[in-house]
C-alpha cells in the first residue's frame, strides 16, 4: 500500500491510499477556501453520565448535491471538489464540517454551575471515500479494493488513537437517504472521540461483571456460544458473522474475528486477507434481502449502518473485543423500522423480526 499526504486549500489534511506503487497525484487545491473553524463543545449529561457533542456550526453543511456537483468525486473537467486529483483509489480527508476538531479548545469557555460539566469538542472527523466511481457502493468493490479500505481504516486507527486527548476511534459507514446520508457518493467516516462512547461504556461494564462472576472474558464466551448456534450467517477460518440473540434491528449482523483483539491494528495478515470476501458477501446479501416477488432486483438498495467497535484507551478497554456491527432500518419491502417512543425516549428496543428468522433469511440470500 502506498500512502500519500497532501493539504487542501484551507489547511485540512488529505490522504491518498493506493494499492502498490501508484503514480504521484496532482494534489494542488486551487479553491479559495477559508480556514475551518472548530466550534464544537462536549457536555456531560448529569443524569446518565453520557457525553453529548454540541456542533451547531454544522447546520450549513452540504446537503444532497446533484451528481455533477458531488464534493467527493475527483476534480475533473474544470470542476474542483474536495479531492484535487483527477482520479483516486481510496481518499481520506478532514471533514469540512466537523463535529469535532483539534482547534475547538479555544472556543469553549466553560459553564458556571456544578451540573454543567463541559469541554471542547477536541477530536477529529475524517471522510473516507471508498472509490472514485460515484455510481458504485461498497458491495460493488472487488476484494483487493475492499482490502485497501481495510488498510486505510487500520492506518487511521493507528494514527488517531496515538494523538493526545483521543479516547476512542470509530470507523463507520452510513448508506442510504433513509439513514440520513446527505452525500450519495460511496463513503464512510471516522470519528476520533475525546471520550468513550456510551455504548462502549456499557459493554465494558458488562465485561467487567462477567470477569468478576466467571473469571473469563465476556466476548470470548459470547463468540464461542454463537459459533455453535442457529443464528450463524457466514463463517470463515478466522471470522464468524451471526445475528445476535437480542438483536435490536430487523436485520443485524455482528462480525467477529475468532481471535479476540482490541482494534484493527492488532489483526494478523491471515485475518486481514479473509475479511474482504466475507464482508463483501454480507453487504451483497443485505442488498438481496428485500427483492419483491416477481422482480430480479429490489427497487432501492438496502439502507444500512456499518460500525466498527474498537476498544478505547481508558481503563476497562482491555476486556473488550473489536467487532463490526452491520444493520438496516428496513424491516420489510417498502417499510422502515422507525424509532418509536419507547425506543427514542427510553432506549428500550422492540424488534419486529425474530433474530432466528433474520438469520435464516440472510442464509437464504447467499451468493
Amino acid at each position: 500500500m502506498k500512502k500519500t499526504t497532501a493539504k487542501l486549500a484551507d489547511g485540512r489534511e488529505l490522504l491518498y491510499f493506493d494499492a502498490g506503487d501508484a503514480a504521484d497525484r496532482d494534489s494542488t487545491d486551487l479553491r479559495p477556501l477559508e480556514p475551518v473553524a472548530g466550534l464544537s463543545e462536549i457536555r456531560r449529561d448529569p443524569a446518565t453520565g453520557d457525553w453529548v457533542t454540541i456542533a451547531a456550526h454544522r447546520q450549513g453543511r452540504t446537503y444532497h448535491p446533484s451528481a455533477d456537483e458531488c464534493p467527493l468525486c475527483p476534480s475533473r473537467d474544470g470542476r474542483r471538489s474536495e479531492i484535487p486529483a483527477a482520479d483516486y483509489q481510496v481518499a481520506v480527508f478532514e471533514n469540512r464540517f466537523p463535529s469535532l476538531s483539534a482547534d475547538a479548545a479555544r472556543h469553549v469557555t466553560g459553564h458556571p454551575h456544578p451540573f454543567a460539566a463541559a469541554g471542547p469538542g477536541a477530536g477529529r472527523c475524517e471522510v473516507v471515500c471508498f472509490t472514485a466511481d460515484h455510481g458504485l457502493s461498497f458491495a460493488d468493490l472487488d476484494e483487493p479494493h475492499a482490502r485497501l479500505v481495510l488498510d486505510a481504516w487500520t492506518d487511521r486507527t493507528a494514527d488517531l488513537s496515538a494523538r493526545p486527548g483521543i479516547e476512542q476511534v470509530y470507523c463507520f459507514e452510513n448508506r442510504g437517504a433513509e439513514i440520513g446520508v446527505t452525500l450519495a457518493h460511496p463513503h464512510g467516516q471516522i470519528y476520533a472521540l475525546p471520550f468513550t462512547a456510551p455504548r462502549t461504556v456499557r459493554m465494558a461494564e458488562q465485561a467487567r461483571r462477567h470477569r468478576a462472576d466467571t473469571g473469563r472474558n465476556l466476548f470470548e464466551d459470547l463468540l464461542a456460544a454463537e459459533r455453535t448456534g442457529e443464528r450463524v450467517v457466514l463463517a470463515g477460518e478466522h471470522w464468524t458473522a451471526f445475528v445476535p440473540f437480542a438483536a435490536r434491528w430487523p436485520y443485524e449482523i455482528h462480525l467477529y474475528p475468532h481471535r479476540r483483539v482490541l482494534d484493527l491494528t492488532a489483526l494478523e495478515e491471515a485475518e486481514r486477507a479473509e475479511f474482504p470476501g466475507l464482508y463483501l458477501e454480507l453487504l451483497r446479501r443485505f442488498d438481496r434481502l428485500f427483492i419483491e416477488p416477481g422482480h430480479n432486483e429490489q427497487a432501492a438498495p438496502t439502507p444500512y449502518i456499518s460500525a466498527w467497535h474498537q476498544a478505547p484507551s481508558s481503563a476497562g478497554g482491555g476486556e473488550l473485543a473489536m467487532h463490526l456491527e452491520l444493520f438496516t432500518i428496513r424491516r420489510t419491502v417498502g417499510k422502515l423500522k422507525f424509532l418509536a417512543g419507547v425506543e427514542s425516549g427510553m432506549d428500550a428496543f422492540v424488534n419486529d423480526v425474530s433474530p432466528e428468522a433474520a438469520a435464516q433469511r440472510l442464509r437464504e440470500v447467499a451468493s
